[in-house]
This record gives structure tokens, sequence and C-alpha cells, in this order.
């Protein structure tokens, strides 16, 4: 399995899935969340509204409507209080479940966002740290390529240098 760090708008990649760092509604937001339901369209909505929501840590699955990418998995990470609330526990687990889908699916590639690191308010490094870290230590059947697509120039440096 490939790792591979880019810097680019999520909704623009053609891999197999996409992972949307949702709210618990899984009705929409700010951020990353808001980004993937614009570019999906109205389609994306009505089928989140039949998933009754998702706890922190976990993931669910929709298609991917109007997106270049086949499905998005939306996994909820936790809000950063101050590091005594599980949160770098809930913070793998998204990732952990997000992986877990993908292969079940048999998924070839995918891509994760920033997960928590914006409104979410999680330290950025430490984030990162868990992303990768998680990421490395899973086992891969189907999974041939995890993109971590980032947006800012920040999340940028830190993932090229913990990727050194």
């Amino acid at each position: 399995m490939r790792i591979i760090i880019l810097q680019s708008d999520i909704t623009k990649l053609q891999v197999d899935a996409i992972v949307n760092a949702a709210n618990s509604s899984l009705l929409g937001g700010g951020g990353v969340d808001g980004a993937i339901h614009r570019a999906a369209g109205p389609e994306l909505l009505r089928e989140c509204k039949k998933l009754n929501g998702c706890p922190t840590g976990e993931a669910k699955i929709t298609k991917a409507y109007q997106l270049p990418a086949k499905h998005v998995i939306h996994t909820v990470g936790p809000i950063w209080k101050d590091g005594n609330q599980n949160e770098a526990i809930l913070l793998k687990n998204c990732y952990k479940n997000s992986i877990r889908i993908a292969e079940a699916l048999k998924l070839e590639s995918f891509a994760f966002p920033n997960i928590s690191t914006g409104i979410y308010g999680y330290p950025k490094n430490e984030a990162a740290k868990i992303a990768i870290k998680t990421v490395q230590k899973e086992k891969y059947k189907h999974l041939k390529e995890i993109s971590f697509c980032i947006f800012d120039n920040e999340n940028l440096a830190i993932y090229l240098e913990l990727l050194k």
C-alpha cells in the first residue's frame, strides 16, 4: 500500500472513495463537509438523511453522485477539548473505520482530508501523527493507495515532515 501526500481539492480527486470529515448529522456543514456536499449535489444530502447520523469515530458510506470519486466515506472526528476526553482514540477510530469500509468494499484507492483540524480545533501536528501512524499500522488486502489530501500549506508542511 502506497501513501501519497498531495495538496489539492478533495472534491476533484478521481479515486474509489473520498473521506468526508462530517458532523454527526451527516447533513452537511462547513469546511470540507460543505464542499463535498456542494460538489456532490442534492442527491448526497437525500442519501445522508436516510443514514440517521453517525457517532464520533464511526464511519458510513454513500454514493458520490456528481463527484469524480465513486463513493464518499463519512466519518465524524472528535471536537478537541483538552486532549483528555478520548480525542486521540476517537480520531484514530475515524481512520480505522474508514479503512475497514474501504477494505470491505474492495476499494483500491481513497483519500483522507485533515479530520478534526478545522473548526473542531484538533492540534494539526497531533492529528497528522495519529493519521499517519494509524494508516501505516493497518493491514491491507485491497487498498493500493491512500492519499492525504491537504488543503493548506501548514498541514502540508506537517505531513511532509512526518513522512520523511
